[in-house]
């Protein structure tokens, strides 16, 4: 299952963008691979991100996956929910799991982002 109204990198992070506000997460395919995750570690709010740089990490049984930005902006929310119950991420990748808000610096910057499509032929060519 890969949404299309979303755009994502080869890392396996996704990103929605909703006017000046950006929501990023980790994709199913990646969830996936990590297994269980167990803590996610997040920036705070009011921290900026830089397109293609670590935002944090995740933690799973098996590792620890660093997790990068698909956009550069302003940190605007982090999902509190995933403090406590890590394992949203495992769940609901692209709803409950969702793992940080941005104000985007240029919203633009998802046209770089693959679709669905390219994604998904992406994952597949992984395989």
């Amino acid at each position: 299952m890969v949404p299309e109204n979303l755009r994502y990198t080869k890392e396996h992070e996704w990103l929605l963008v909703e006017g000046q506000t950006g929501t990023i997460g980790i994709t199913d395919h990646a969830q996936e691979e990590l297994g269980d995750i167990v803590y996610v570690d997040l920036p705070r709010v009011g921290a900026h991100l830089t397109q293609s740089s670590p935002l944090g990490s995740v933690e799973s049984v098996k590792a620890v996956s660093e997790i990068y930005s698909p956009a550069s902006g302003e940190v605007t929310e982090v999902n509190p929910a995933l403090a406590d119950a890590p394992e949203k991420l495992n769940e609901d990748p692209y709803g409950a799991g969702w793992l940080v808000k941005l104000k985007l610096v240029d919203p633009a910057q998802n046209t770089g982002l693959m679709t669905a499509a390219e994604y998904q032929a992406y994952i597949g060519a992984e395989k």
